[in-house]
């Protein structure tokens, strides 16, 4: 396969603020499926009704832009392989079952991938306190403990692990039982500001971003190398 025909056929993932997706031209709250609308609505605070309506708009932009569709023509559900229930679990497109979605979104900030083959994201906030001592050690394998315990900043070093570690969830190749027996520490944990970071673990490529605009961390897996586009105007 030429370069040309693997970026084409790379996963899409896209990172914006919640504000701006709800101000994209070609999304809506009128795209949400009666289900999502109703789990929007219980959301307690208005931020948190916003922040899911916004990533599940988001994934919707990353397929329509994959499949060169419009997205006012794309339908997004979830179901939990555990229960079977509906109202959660992995997102999947029903009409098109040859594409893989993932979503995530956090206080203001929503990412989303799009691919034709299996694809996980993950974003969170920069600052957020007391990560690292309730939660690391119970996630984090032995030689990533130590690193981030020895990083000058073990915070951002733990959240850079972190979202590498949802993004595996995502994709199914890990659960949260059983994060710690994964060990990510021969990837580099720093990654420049603005810039994507592009990596190699067993057979998946991992894309990390830190997202000075939004004060953000993303990760991103797939079996070939994510491609990381911009579907939302700044905010």
């Amino acid at each position: 396969m030429t370069t040309e025909a693997q970026e084409l056929s790379a996963p899409l993932v896209s990172v914006a603020s919640a504000d701006a997706v709800l101000r994209h031209p070609e999304a809506g709250e009128h795209l949400l499926t009666a289900m999502e609308r109703e789990r929007a609505a219980r959301f307690r605070h208005e931020s948190g009704r916003i922040d899911f309506t916004a990533g599940h708009l988001l994934v919707r932009l990353c397929a329509a832009r994959l499949l060169d569709v419009p997205v006012a023509g794309l339908v997004l559900a979830q179901q939990c392989p555990d229960c079977g229930l509906a109202d959660h679990g992995k997102p999947y497109l029903p009409d098109h079952p040859g594409v893989h979605v993932s979503l995530s979104h956090t206080r203001g900030v929503v990412a989303a991938g799009a691919g034709f083959q299996p694809v996980g994201v993950d974003v969170e906030l920069s600052a957020r306190g007391g990560s690292l001592g309730s939660v690391a050690r119970r996630v984090l394998a032995p030689a990533e403990l130590a690193l981030v315990e020895a990083d000058p900043e073990p915070e951002q070093a733990f959240l850079r692990l972190w979202v590498r570690k949802e993004s595996l969830i995502k994709i199914g190749r890990a659960t949260l039982d059983t994060l710690a027996r994964v060990d990510l520490s021969a990837l580099p944990l720093a990654v420049p500001s603005g810039a994507p970071l592009r990596s190699s673990w067993e057979d998946l490529h991992l894309l990390d971003w830190t997202d000075p605009e939004h004060a953000a961390a993303v990760g991103a897996v797939s079996t070939v190398p994510p491609r990381l586009v911009e579907l939302a105007a700044a905010g």
